[in-house]
């Protein structure tokens, strides 16, 4: 077990510095470098953040789907096979629930402003 700061809130407060402290002090082509440097940061920050979790559930949900155990990439791959051959639609039991959980946990690292998906939380929210 690591010792705290965790990686995630390390990489988070090195990218707030560089936004309140280095930002600021750049314009142009270094200003857009510095933007794009900052949204990696952001995103592996994410990443660091619900990866673990959301590959875990990921997996648990395959091995229902597949009735099976391996690692999350081989069970993926299973499930690609399975779908390109056409033994797996989006009328299998489980499969799109699957396909969707896996599309929303992905948006949460990926793109977690993306219109469509703040829509969704918000309606889940909601219920």
């Amino acid at each position: 077990m690591q010792d705290h700061p965790h990686p995630e809130l390390l990489v988070a407060a090195t990218a707030d510095f560089l936004k309140r402290e280095i930002l600021p002090l750049t314009e142009g082509a270094r200003s857009f470098h510095l933007r794009v440097a900052l949204k990696a940061l952001e995103l592996v920050t994410r990443q660091l953040k619900l990866a673990n979790r959301s590959d875990a559930a990921e997996l648990r949900r395959l091995e229902m789907l597949l009735g099976r155990q391996g690692s999350l990439e081989d069970l993926n791959g299973v499930l690609c096979d399975l779908i390109v051959r056409g033994d797996f639609t989006l009328a299998t039991p489980g499969l799109k629930d699957h396909l969707w959980a896996t599309t929303m946990a992905k948006l949460a690292v990926d793109q977690p402003n993306y219109a469509s998906y703040r829509r969704r939380l918000e309606d889940e929210a909601r219920r």
